[in-house]
């Protein structure tokens, strides 16, 4: 080693041991009830809320001549809009909640209810309602794993080009990493304040549609041109291609619509009323999930180490823009029907609805504190993407528990067993294979 390698402290993060019966028991069984009636009263209620928005902002457009310096009249009406364009992109991404709760079956106890309203509601939303159900009911049933997660999936040390791992410089657990290493590692991974920004903005306006188009942040062994269009996409199977047919249809009658009305009422109407906040709805939407999944604290796993409930815990719940203050987190958590307050609990077991998740969570979250293995982020917003997007860069190529590794080649945890399943007390053995 050509240079002196520095230690690191890593925090000890746990390998859950817990079966599913442990942990679905500790949920009060009132909370798998699902009610159509209680689904579609937050469903007309967040579009009661859009609509009273909608209504209101009319309203001060039309008030906007009347205010003194006329030569301020201008940014006033842009300040109108983009409001206007905040708060209904976060209610509509409550609607999005409701509807990703149809794929999930939270909706109702009815099948063919859950299908047709999610269909409407992703559809009115620009999302391929059954392409989407299917991939993410595989995301849910492979969370955190390497090679079968679909999305969120993280870059290896080679799929970055970074420089190889060398045993004389670095530990493998990201706990010493020489100087000369880390020198060579940011040469070829750092970013600038100004670029890692920049980087954030694109990945959350054009997240959503890079993924479902792309398959970007997907999951990397999926052949090239792999997408949520194309019926005979690997992510499919040959039986679910008439599902993915009829969600193609839904969004031909999206795009459809949004052309009719731009021929109605032209473009720069359908632009601030529905498109912009389209853009806010893909933005929570990336932000969101986004923060859930990844983290320098989380660990990811591979086929030999992976089971359902540690790729179900490997997961974070957050409060949404908590960070601004309590007001503007009860705010948003409100407007999102909770989805990032209550997500560890949602990855347990995801037939619970919204309304019922805050109990559940809450039950949840105690077994899992008991064990030493919840895991609560700090708030969601724009300042935590930055942090986390400079932090996680790769992972390991090889390692059955790997943790991601900043652009210096250091990681910020290190995996441990419990001794007993039972007991929850910390082994403090490190694990690496």
């Amino acid at each position: 080693m050509s240079q002196k390698a520095d230690r690191h402290e890593q925090t000890p993060v746990v390998v859950p041991n817990l079966s599913m019966k442990e942990l679905l028991d500790v949920i009060p069984s009132h909370c798998f009830q699902r009610s159509a009636v209680k689904s579609f009263a937050y469903a007309f209620w967040d579009l009661f809320v859009i609509a009273c928005i909608y209504k209101a902002t009319l309203y001060a457009e039309a008030a906007i001549p009347s205010l003194p310096y006329p030569a301020f009249h201008g940014f006033a009406w842009v300040a109108l809009w983009a409001f206007y364009s905040f708060w209904v992109g976060l209610f509509g991404m409550g609607l999005w909640v409701v509807a990703h709760e149809c794929g999930h079956q939270a909706f109702s106890e009815s099948k063919q209810l859950n299908n047709a309203v999610g269909w409407v509601l992703h559809s009115a939303l620009g999302v391929p309602y059954h392409a989407w159900r299917i991939s993410h009911a595989k995301h849910h049933a492979a969370t955190c794993h390497m090679s079968q997660d679909q999305v969120f999936v993280p870059w290896t040390r080679k799929e970055m080009k970074a420089p190889e791992f060398n045993p004389s410089g670095e530990d493998i657990l990201g706990s010493t990493v020489s100087q000369e290493i880390k020198r060579e590692l940011w040469e070829a991974l750092g970013d600038s304040p100004i670029g890692a920004s920049l980087q954030c903005v694109i990945y959350l306006l054009g997240g959503l549609p890079m993924y479902l188009l792309y398959n970007t942040a997907g999951q990397p062994r999926y052949p090239k041109g792999t997408n949520h269009f194309n019926p005979t996409s690997l992510i499919f199977s040959p039986h679910q291609h008439g599902q993915i047919v009829w969600s193609d249809f839904g969004i031909f009658l999206w795009l459809a619509a949004i052309v009719a009305g731009c021929f109605h009422w032209s473009f720069p109407v359908v632009f601030r009323v529905y498109l912009v906040p389209y853009l806010w709805v893909n933005h929570w939407l990336v932000l969101i999930t986004f923060l859930q999944h990844t983290d320098p604290l989380i660990p990811h796993y591979r086929a030999d180490i992976f089971n359902f409930q540690r790729g179900a815990l490997s997961t974070l719940d957050r409060s949404l823009l908590g960070d601004l203050g309590p007001v503007m987190g009860w705010i948003a958590a409100h407007a999102t029907n909770g989805i990032s307050e209550t997500h560890v609990l949602h990855h347990v077991t995801s037939k619970i609805p919204h309304y019922h998740a805050w109990e559940a969570a809450a039950a949840l979250r105690k077994k899992l504190e008991g064990h030493g293995i919840y895991r609560q982020g700090a708030p969601g917003g724009w300042r935590e993407v930055y942090r986390v997007m400079r932090e996680c860069k790769f992972v390991e190529d090889e390692g059955s528990v790997v943790f991601y590794k900043n652009a210096y080649g250091v990681a910020a945890a290190r995996p441990v067993f419990q001794d007993s399943a039972e007991d929850g007390n910390d082994s403090g053995v490190e694990f690496n294979k």
